[in-house]
């Protein structure tokens, strides 16, 4: 409550990038409070047995997760771990920084409780955010979310991907290859069969010989049933993790802003309120086609506890939020663990 009609207002009066900037901030500084994160934590982070969960040979706390993106830079893990979360995952990483893409490249959609980005896989680079995985003072589960910069061609990609691996492998506790960004041209490119075939053989020997850590693939909601099928058939041959399911879309379906106002923000991956049908159905498709087998992390369009009690009904294993996390706040958090207490 304190969340949405303060906090929110109060960042709702900037540009979004400016916000979430200023939220970074905020947050590291009432860290610095005496007393500031016992509180927090009383309020956000009870925990039960009942939401426990044993996946990819580790022990998640609550399945409710903070989706990348939103700590990319691994500025904030060591605090968020007072909001109630089960893990977090940070990125997405590249080898070198880049600067993204030009601004203004965040948007919001405030009838639809949505955004719009073509950030760009903005970031430090893999050696300055490695260097702040290794002050981890927190044990909450750490997904590290890896991509290639844009310059580098989709004929070389494995070696970005490689590369990242192999730096950020022993700091965190699963890994994310992100290959759906619509934000970095061409990406989107590395989910077609051939593509992804080539990284996978790559990347999964050398996490295999050199570190087994859980391998997930995040995954577009503008694939075709045939798209994922082909997916699904790499992921059983290279022994693949999970699939998060799933990035932003390029579509702009079902949105109640006005349409003038959509052509003038232009390109950029959709997410919020209005991707939950369309996630949810990919999640619901993944579970059956491989008999609910597959580890499935649902993220896309989580606005309130029911949404995601819906994903896990679907059969996802755990479940992501972030533009939902951006306007609810981490009350959101706290209803869906209630939510599963309840149930």
């Amino acid at each position: 409550m304190i969340y949405r009609y303060f906090f929110r207002n109060f960042l709702f009066l900037f540009p979004p990038e400016y916000s979430h900037n200023i939220a970074i901030f905020f947050i590291k500084l009432i860290f610095l409070v005496p007393g500031v994160k016992q509180c927090l934590k009383f309020f956000y982070c009870f925990e039960g047995s009942k939401l426990q969960k044993s996946l990819f040979g580790l022990v998640f706390k609550n399945p409710v997760g903070l989706a990348a993106g939103f700590d990319k830079n691994a500025n904030v893990f060591n605090e968020f771990e007072s909001f109630g979360f089960g893990f977090i995952e940070i990125g997405t990483v590249t080898p070198m920084p880049q600067y993204g893409n030009q601004k203004p490249r965040l948007f919001r959609l405030k009838m639809d409780n949505a955004l719009i980005n073509r950030m760009g896989f903005n970031n430090d680079g893999i050696e300055k955010i490695v260097k702040r995985l290794k002050n981890k003072k927190t044990n909450i589960i750490i997904g590290g979310n890896i991509g290639k910069n844009k310059i580098t061609p989709n004929e070389a990609a494995s070696s970005d991907y490689k590369d990242c691996l192999q730096k950020i492998a022993p700091h965190v506790d699963y890994l994310v290859l992100n290959i759906s960004s619509p934000n970095t041209p061409g990406l989107v490119e590395l989910q077609n069969k051939k593509g992804l075939k080539s990284l996978l053989s790559v990347v999964q020997e050398i996490n295999q010989k050199e570190f087994n850590k859980p391998l997930l693939i995040k995954i577009s909601p503008d694939l075709t049933l045939k798209q994922i099928d082909h997916i699904l058939t790499l992921v059983k041959e290279y022994n693949i993790a999970g699939i998060i399911a799933t990035n932003t879309s390029s579509n702009r379906d079902n949105l109640t802003t006005r349409l003038s106002y959509i052509d003038q923000v232009g390109a950029g991956g959709l997410s919020g309120r209005p991707l939950f049908v369309k996630s949810k159905k990919v999640v619901s498709y993944i579970s059956k086609k491989t008999s609910g087998q597959l580890p499935i992390i649902a993220v896309g369009g989580i606005s309130c506890a029911n949404d995601a009690l819906e994903m896990f009904n679907s059969g996802a294993s755990l479940v992501q939020v972030y533009t939902g996390f951006i306007y609810k706040g981490p009350s959101l958090v706290r209803d869906i663990k209630k939510k599963l207490l309840d149930i």
